[in-house]
């Protein structure tokens, strides 16, 4: 069977973008490989009418609207390769199911690089995060630390005084400059050029520096690097454009790809990892 359109990625941005398909009548097929971006976090936040839900909620609410519509078909499953055909495009599953479709849309999500140092990686989502907007409201003023990660770090540590009081972990990699130390200055939030060494904190951020001194913070946030998250937009020749924070996906103002009848959607597209954005 030759499907209207294949979408790649059963997300926030995939089942919006099926949503529209299905309500023009067409036959599509969502793949859905179970691995949300922000399947970390225990809620959601800034989504008009989804304000402090969590996420799989949402996702789940979602997919039950979605096949409501007869032409839709849901499939579990990791796409692995992707292919122009004849027909269209042809993605081919772990399990070794391939579908056909006229057109393709990718919604793949991205992949947060983190920093190596310990107790980061278990504690994203938690009490160390990426997007003051999403979760700085719940750290109730208290106090916050900002890790460097990369050139936007000095941004990150500008931006959220408007939170709680900020202090800045230069790590020796991201000096601000006279200007933008000016500007922190002006912000009040301080800054630490003694290396952190590891994070810990069960209810809030424990800061271990290489001096031996633990600093306690009620959240910690840095930039994370991004990257598409499977190989697929590669497979198809789909062209990349870089930015301070990592690749995505070009695209024009039809969110069509550099490859005709391949689009993108969600974070692959859009340089922002808000769900309302999706």
């Amino acid at each position: 069977m030759t499907h209207d359109v294949i979408v790649v990625g059963g997300s926030f941005a995939g089942i919006s973008a099926a949503l529209q398909l299905a309500r023009a009548r067409r036959n599509i097929v969502v793949v859905d490989a179970g691995m949300r971006r922000n399947r970390f976090a225990a809620t959601s936040h800034g989504f008009l009418g989804q304000d402090g839900r969590p996420p799989e909620q949402i996702i789940a609410a979602g997919r039950a609207e979605l096949l409501a519509y007869p032409t839709v078909t849901w499939c579990e499953g990791l796409a692995v390769e992707a292919a122009a055909v004849a027909d269209g495009f042809a993605v081919t599953l772990a399990s070794g199911e391939r579908l056909v479709g006229k057109r393709l849309v990718l919604a793949l999500g991205v992949v947060d690089d983190l920093p190596t140092l310990p107790g980061v990686a278990e504690r994203w989502g938690k009490t160390v995060f990426h997007c003051p907007y999403c979760h700085g409201y719940e750290l109730g003023g208290g106090p916050i630390a900002v890790l460097a990660t990369m050139p936007m770090s000095v941004h990150h540590a500008m931006l959220l005084p408007d939170w709680g009081p900020t202090t800045y972990f230069t790590q020796g990699l991201f000096e601000p400059d006279r200007e933008a130390r000016s500007e922190l200055e002006r912000r009040g939030t301080a800054i630490n050029t003694e290396p952190v060494t590891a994070i810990a904190g069960d209810t809030g951020v424990e800061v271990h520096l290489r001096d031996g001194r633990v600093l306690a913070f009620a959240g910690l946030f840095l930039a994370s690097r991004i990257r598409v998250s499977t190989p697929l937009a590669a497979q198809l020749g789909c062209e990349l454009e870089d930015s301070p924070m990592g690749s995505y996906l070009r695209t024009d103002m039809t969110r069509e790809t550099t490859v005709r009848g391949v689009f993108a959607c969600g974070d692959i597209s859009v340089g922002a990892g808000a769900v309302a954005l999706a």
